[in-house]
């Protein structure tokens, strides 16, 4: 028998009579973190960690909405709920469901790498783990934070020196504050599009150290010829980008390190930093958890299931409807 089943709304665990990032409105819904694909409106009641609370307010408005801790135990209906970090985004949380002695976990989107802007990503052993496969493919293996970190302050420091400003397209939610946490902000001003403002000041609000940033309005030439701009993917080709008539532009995303997505992109340069596992970050977090049984919900979930199935676990692929808010701006 399972805990969580997939039904035409969202998973849901029947003993408990609540639903896991819903993609229908449902009575209960439980969230993972604040994406859009995750977090979406229309339910009476939401439940997710505590510093989640004013990003879903923030994007889904005035909802009924508790937080929790990490680690804190909520009950429904006789089903043991806990929040444990994902290590995705700011307040991203993996379920832990209990019910009779059978444990359950659905992780939503994770990364295993700490990056110093949300709590890292614990393994939680259970029986069952429901997991992502966004870059469940063998090509896609991570280099080093550090690494990417030097490589974009020195494309910046180049661009500085030539009096080009710098333009980085990340989503406004989790990567950008991530890319802004990797500057040397001796190299210049840093500059914001008014859709990662708000995301930064609550990552700001929560104790997260972000570098000064500032909007371009009233930036004198000189700097803004030396200055870091971090926008969202929507951003490129707009009216708003008039502002910055010489830049060189990048794009931060795991979608990066295929040949051929930057060309598609139209952007001058690549920086491959994903705010999900790759593919060894993947079979680590799994095999930490000691699950015998793995559900894989999106991402390249054909792949991901077969090679767990030839070493012996139960995995299987599960419908799900997430990655719809535009799976190139949020990995």
């Amino acid at each position: 028998m399972s805990l969580i089943v997939a039904r035409p709304e969202g998973l849901y665990c029947p003993a408990g009579d609540f639903y896991i990032d819903p993609w229908r409105p449902v009575a209960r819904a439980v969230i993972t973190h604040g994406h859009g694909d995750h977090a979406r409106v229309g339910s009476d009641a939401y439940l997710c960690q505590q510093d989640s609370v004013p990003i879903l307010r923030r994007r889904l408005g005035d909802i009924s909405v508790r937080g929790a801790a990490y680690g804190e135990t909520v009950e429904l209906n006789g089903v043991r709920i806990s929040l444990h970090p994902a290590g995705h985004i700011l307040g991203s949380a993996q379920v832990r469901v209990e019910h009779k002695g059978e444990v359950w976990v659905a992780s939503g989107d994770y990364k295993t790498e700490p990056d110093g802007t949300c709590a890292p990503f614990e393994p939680i052993r259970c029986h069952a783990f429901i997991t992502e496969s966004t870059f469940g493919l063998p090509i896609y293996r991570w280099r080093p934070q550090t690494t990417i970190a030097a490589e974009i302050n020195a494309w910046w420091r180049a661009n500085a020196g030539a009096g080009r400003t710098s333009v980085v397209f990340a989503y406004s939610l989790g990567k950008a504050q991530r890319v802004l946490a990797l500057l040397d902000a001796s190299t210049g001003p840093i500059l914001c599009h008014g859709a990662v403002d708000p995301m930064n000041a609550i990552y700001r609000e929560r104790g997260v150290a972000l570098p000064a940033t500032t909007s371009p309005a009233g930036l004198a030439k000189a700097a803004m010829r030396t200055a870091l701009v971090v926008a969202p993917p929507s951003a490129a080709g707009s009216t708003w980008m008039r502002r910055f008539p010489d830049y060189a532009d990048a794009f931060a995303s795991g979608w990066m390190q295929v040949r051929g997505n930057r060309r598609r992109r139209g952007v001058d340069r690549g920086f491959v930093l994903s705010d999900h596992a790759d593919w060894e970050g993947l079979l680590s977090a799994i095999a930490a958890t000691g699950a015998t049984r793995v559900l894989v919900t999106h991402g390249s979930t054909a792949t991901l299931a077969r090679y767990l199935s030839e070493r012996g676990l139960q995995a299987e692929s599960v419908h799900a409807e997430y990655g719809d808010e535009d799976v190139g701006e949020a990995a």
